[in-house]
């Protein structure tokens, strides 16, 4: 499903043809959770202006400088929207099945939320099958990546905003096939994966906060935590590594945390994968019984499943205690990967979605950079 970018660029600069061998125009079916979508999506049209990317850098000042430059607006802390252009995402998602009601509120854990009588083998506001579901996935790729790759060129032309993505669960949840299946699908360049396990002794040596806020997603990037603070009131939590009432503050301080990382720009999708005593059974099983999977194998798994009912206690107080307007938890079945890897992608999407992303204008007179470039059309092909 992942498609580089170059192949996709090239195929939106040749269009899609039909059947009669003429450019057949994109259309959309529905939107998802997306309250803007139109009905049939325009024609591509050229930017505007420069379209910096992942793999494409940002212009040399001193080469634009040879152009008369355009007005540019006063430098600010946040992105003005005035500077960027509102063309709307082009996707195609002609065949792929929608959801019955938007996913996000549907996972969010409200009030008479109980994880110990959760059905980890659900599939919750979906009807379709396991390969409905690949579809959408291959159609909310392209738009994914597009919308990535604008988030980038925005951070890379003095924007504030970033998508840290959350991701939590027991071992075997499936954490690090989100990571490939869907943030595969988007430019690695522009992706910040971080992965955290038991702190070392300078980490110790801080606050618990401190190797989070070390491993935040630069501007303009999405980030990717694969377990995070919230280890610190999961693990500390089951085995007391903390006392009492240092525990409990914590809950607070993470509150604190995120509602600082949404004020300053920072998008905060959160992800609970919940699977059942007996889907993580047999995957451990599987890595016990393939040789190319013992690697994967920690006897200390075992030592963590014998815990199952102190962790759900664990879980349950973490949803009810951090799960808030700006940050909500999302609760996701596991036991089907593809499921929760296609909810995955809609809740990344839609949250790119809500940031209205465009693409930079450019900072320098673009007809004069075309006449400037132009004048060099013949060098290096006439003999001296």
């Amino acid at each position: 499903m992942a498609q580089s970018t170059a192949s996709k660029k090239a195929a939106k600069a040749k269009g899609k043809t039909g059947k009669n061998g003429k450019p057949e125009k994109a259309k959309n079916g529905k939107a998802g959770m997306s309250k803007t979508e139109p009905d049939k999506a325009e024609e591509a049209k050229p930017s505007k202006g420069r379209r910096p990317g992942p793999d494409k850098p940002a212009p040399d000042k001193s080469t634009a400088a040879k152009a008369t430059k355009a007005t540019k607006p006063e430098p600010t802390d946040a992105v003005e929207p005035d500077v960027y252009t509102a063309d709307p995402v082009e996707v195609t998602r002609e065949g792929a099945k929608d959801w019955s009601e938007p996913v996000g509120p549907l996972l969010r854990p409200g009030d008479g939320f109980d994880l110990a009588t959760f059905d980890a083998g659900a599939t919750p506001g979906w009807d379709g099958s396991e390969k409905d579901a690949e579809r959408r996935m291959a159609a909310l790729g392209e738009e994914l990546s597009e919308l990535q790759e604008r988030l980038y060129a925005e951070g890379r032309s003095g924007g504030s905003r970033s998508v840290l993505l959350v991701l939590q669960g027991l071992d075997t949840s499936g954490k690090g096939g989100i990571a490939r299946h869907v943030l595969g699908m988007v430019d690695p360049q522009g992706v910040a994966l971080r992965s955290f396990g038991v702190p070392t002794l300078q980490e110790r040596e801080h606050h618990f906060l401190w190797r989070i806020r070390n491993a935040l997603p630069p501007t303009g990037r999405i980030g990717l935590f694969d377990r995070s603070h919230y280890e610190d009131v999961l693990v500390a939590v089951v085995d007391e590594l903390a006392p009492p009432e240092e525990l409990d503050a914590r809950y607070g301080e993470i509150n604190d945390f995120e509602a600082e990382l949404a004020g300053s720009g920072t998008t905060i999708v959160k992800v609970a994968l919940v699977i059942s005593p007996q889907e993580q059974y047999d995957r451990l099983h599987e890595r016990l019984e393939r040789p190319d999977k013992h690697w994967k194998f920690s006897v200390g798994d075992l030592a963590t499943r014998a815990k199952w009912p102190q962790y759900t206690q664990a879980y349950q107080r973490v949803f009810d205690r951090t799960s808030t307007e700006g940050a909500p938890w999302h609760v996701v079945p596991a036991d089907n990967k593809w499921f929760s890897r296609l909810v995955v992608t809609e809740l990344l999407t839609q949250a790119l979605r809500d940031l209205n992303l465009g693409w930079p204008v450019a900072d320098f007179d673009v007809d004069a950079a075309r006449a400037a470039l132009e004048e060099t059309k013949d060098q290096g092909t006439t003999a001296s």
